[in-house]
């Protein structure tokens, strides 16, 4: 179980570290497409301060998930599965946007 909750704090952290470096990005672009999305991604990414929010949000997710109970549920479950889905419905809808928008 330790494995499972250091893969969740890392992937959890890493959402939030991209969620918060890469929509004021798109919010003051005025590109198009899917480029624009995928140049951001690894602008964002190569930052540093994109593996300082990472590092300091997986420390916190971490510790949060060696506590008490009540700790871990409110502190640790909760915002990694809730961050993790988000996570992973926008990553499947631009899976999604990319693959249809080659069809037509």
């Amino acid at each position: 179980m330790d494995y499972v909750k250091g893969i969740l704090s890392g992937l959890a952290a890493i959402f939030i570290a991209e969620f918060v470096f890469f929509w004021p990005f798109i919010r003051g672009t005025k590109a198009t497409g899917m480029s624009v999305v995928a140049g951001l991604f690894v602008e964002s990414v190569l930052s540093p301060k994109f593996w300082v929010v990472a590092a300091l949000s997986f420390g916190c997710f971490f510790a949060a998930s060696r506590g008490s109970t009540i700790l871990r549920v409110f502190f640790f479950w909760v915002p990694t599965l809730v961050v993790a889905a988000l996570g992973f419905a926008i990553v499947a809808m631009y899976t999604y946007l990319a693959l249809s928008s080659k069809h037509q």
